[in-house]
């Protein structure tokens, strides 16, 4: 995997895309008690399901890096499916705990593809709700 987001837009550097995702943390709890470990191993990494795991309401952060991967697919334009996996995307946390996103070989080809070097992200979680905000850009 890269470590496709620790960059910062320099001058005369390009935003290549852009996407945005809202989620209900309430949804996501359902899921993960509907369907348990079958849809965590198969939507989040082995590393976001360690860190999730270790908090105290773990389904915020789970909502919050589901939205973070939703918002990386549209920026995108592919979705998740033929081109990304869900765990094509994982979210994890730099020296200062910035959220950072880290891409697979397949995301980081579909990244080189688009002409990007990089992805930046943000993400935000309240009791009821979690975003993502993510920007595809090239230094």
């Amino acid at each position: 995997m890269s470590d496709a987001a620790s960059i910062a837009l320099p001058p005369g550097g390009a935003v290549i895309g852009i996407g945005c995702d809202l989620i209900d943390v309430d949804r996501i709890e359902q899921i993960i008690k509907r369907h348990g470990d079958r849809f965590l191993a198969k939507t989040f990494t082995d590393e976001e399901r360690a860190y999730c795991s270790t908090l105290t309401f773990p389904h915020k952060h789970y909502a919050a890096r589901w939205a973070a991967k939703e918002a990386v697919a549209k920026a995108f334009t592919t979705g998740i499916g033929e081109h990304l996996d869900w765990t094509s995307i994982s979210v994890y946390h730099g020296e200062r705990q910035e959220p950072l996103i880290r891409l697979d070989e397949k995301a980081q080809k579909l990244l080189s593809e688009v002409g990007g070097t990089g992805v930046l992200i943000s993400l935000s979680h309240t009791e009821t709700h979690a975003m993502a905000f993510a920007t595809i850009v090239r230094s």
